[in-house]
C-alpha cells in the first residue's frame, strides 16, 4: 500500500530579484521532517539543496546568503 504524502510548503516562498534576474524560491517539508530549498530560475531550471534545513527561516537564510555572496547568477541556469 502507498502511503500519500502531501506536500507542507513553506510561507517564505517567494520570488527574489537582484540584479534584473528573478528566481523563485520553494521551501518545502521533506517526507523526513527537514525543510528542503529549490530555487528556479526564469527558464524553468531548478537548483536543489542536498541538505534539509531545520527550518524554513533557515533554507531561506541559505539561500539570501547565497545570493549576496555568489550572485543571483549562480542559481540561473543557461537558456535553453
Amino acid at each position: 500500500m502507498k502511503d500519500d504524502f502531501e506536500l507542507e510548503m513553506s510561507a517564505l516562498c517567494q520570488k527574489l530579484t537582484a540584479d534584473g534576474r528573478t528566481v523563485e524560491v520553494e521551501i518545502y517539508r521533506g517526507d523526513k521532517g527537514g525543510w528542503l530549498l529549490e530555487v528556479v530560475d526564469e527558464f524553468g531550471t531548478s537548483t536543489v539543496w542536498d541538505d534539509e534545513f531545520d527550518t524554513d527561516g533557515a533554507a531561506l537564510e541559505e539561500v539570501l546568503a547565497t545570493i549576496r555572496d555568489e550572485g543571483i547568477e549562480a542559481l540561473i541556469g543557461v537558456s535553453p
